[in-house]
């Protein structure tokens, strides 16, 4: 994401917001505030596009939420029906026609879109649709799904997207506003979560219940996989156009990506950490005086953990919540500074102690090295990193930003060579059945743990890399 420490995590890509509600006040608004409750999907760019009457508008700038957004801003965006976007960076990308919601017009008017997710066969798509003479303005494989609909608009909009969504294979979250209608669906496999809530006077669509809540709607239900949700003034019309694939609902939701008081698909990703924590300790006990965790994202694992083995929890460090986006350069030097501009070990609390660490990944493992040698100089008489998820092996092709296999360390390091290069006095993971378990799926219900096993719920092109950022 925007700062040295988020090298070292798997990256989501992005987030979205729909809301439907003609006639109440200040929608821009709520589509802002949903976007902040949102901001960790995703931090390079942030817009918005709104319909009011037959009227569509759009702003979308290169920043966090609150950067680009103004109430100036928003009062120049009045809505009935509005989508949002917040995008992760990405290399190569960082520029503002990539911005979301795309907005495109074709013969029948205009359509405003917004994905979170990846489609592995984006190239192929893209490639025949310029043969057929359409063309492109970005480089996202979002435009490749607003090309579609354009191109089937004369069978009517609901076909148009059915069709569409038919064609397309990978992961996906949309929010669509066309003729009128606010429209949202999620992939067959699951893979990127979609969920709906009822406000007054409408409906509100949202990556994650987090920005339901904030915007003051009352969660109905997740979008289930392969579904289209049509809401228009008679309500919410409900279309399965794909129920043949296997359900695979991204296990990397609930250990990292989304925030810690949302809920996707029925399970609350607070709860779902700390069980985590609770069966790394039972899988992986080892004698100390204090648990701590790696802030924020293994704060609840390491409560869970404390709580199984009877160690105490404590804090061992403080985060800097206000250092904003890093402007420091990607040398080593600077590196070592911004872990410890992000982060400072709470010298009297770890001072000759010996320390559970806990962390919910490690991808490459450097940020990992300069935690455990920060608390070792700060006096940590040992330091045993226990780690709330399985080794990343492999990368995503759905919507993650995952580094080539081979900077992976736990595809290239056994543990004994992970342990020695961090500096840890001992390493362990939890195992694939303890993250199951912990999520609270049973092995039917269908959890997707690529990046753990190897095992991808559809084939996976070696072109999709072309195409891996939505």
């Amino acid at each position: 994401m925007d700062d040295f420490l988020k090298l070292d995590k798997l990256s989501e890509e992005c987030g979205v917001i729909g809301i439907y509600a003609p006639g109440v006040e200040a929608v821009s608004q709520m589509l802002c505030f949903g976007l902040i409750a949102l901001q960790h999907r995703g931090q390079e760019s942030a817009g918005i596009a709104v319909l009011k009457g037959d009227k569509m508008q759009y702003y979308k700038e290169m920043g966090l939420v609150q950067e680009v957004f103004n109430s100036e801003i928003l009062e120049r965006l009045p809505a009935d029906i509005g989508i949002g976007h917040v995008r992760y960076s990405t290399t190569g990308e960082s520029y503002v026609s990539n911005a979301q919601p795309l907005v495109v017009r074709y013969k029948g008017g205009s359509i405003a879109l917004g994905h979170n997710g990846n489609l592995v066969n984006a190239g192929e798509i893209r490639a025949r649709l310029e043969d057929e003479g359409s063309i492109f303005q970005t480089s996202i494989d979002t435009e490749v799904i607003a090309n579609l609909i354009a191109k089937n608009y004369h069978m009517g909009m609901k076909e148009a997207v059915i069709e569409s969504v038919k064609e397309i294979k990978g992961s996906f979250a949309l929010t669509i506003m066309i003729d009128h209608l606010l429209i949202g669906v999620r992939d067959p496999n699951g893979l990127r979560p979609l969920s709906i809530a009822k406000i007054d006077g409408g409906y509100v669509l949202a990556s994650e219940t987090c920005a339901h809540d904030v915007v003051g709607a009352t969660f109905i239900r997740d979008v289930l996989p392969g579904e289209i949700v049509i809401i228009d003034s008679n309500g919410i019309e409900s279309i399965m156009y794909d129920t043949t694939q296997r359900k695979a609902i991204c296990s990397f939701e609930y250990v990292y990506f989304a925030r810690p008081d949302s809920i996707i698909d029925g399970r609350n990703v607070f709860v779902a950490r700390k069980e985590s924590g609770k069966i790394l300790a039972r899988e992986c006990p080892v004698d100390a005086d204090m648990v701590i965790a790696v802030p924020d994202s293994g704060v609840a694992a390491a409560i869970g953990y404390a709580e199984e083995s009877g160690i105490p929890y404590n804090i061992g460090m403080i985060k800097n919540k206000y250092m904003g986006r890093t402007f420091i350069q990607p040398d080593q030097k600077s590196r070592e500074l911004a872990v410890r501009l992000k982060l400072n070990v709470m010298k009297h609390n770890v001072d000759g102690k010996r320390i559970i660490l806990i962390d919910d990944s490690i991808v490459r493992g450097t940020t990992s090295k300069r935690i455990v040698g920060m608390l070792k100089a700060a006096g940590a008489k040992e330091v045993h990193l226990r780690v709330s998820s399985p080794a990343v092996q492999y990368p995503c092709y759905f919507g993650i930003d995952t580094p080539d296999r081979n900077h992976l360390v736990g595809a290239t390091h056994t543990n004994a060579g992970i342990c020695e290069m961090i500096g840890a006095d001992s390493l362990a993971y939890l195992s694939i059945e303890g993250l199951t378990e912990a999520i609270g799926f049973k092995k039917c219900d269908g959890l997707c743990k690529a990046c753990f096993d190897g095992d991808y719920p559809m084939e996976v092109p070696e072109e999709a890399n072309k195409f891996r950022f939505a």
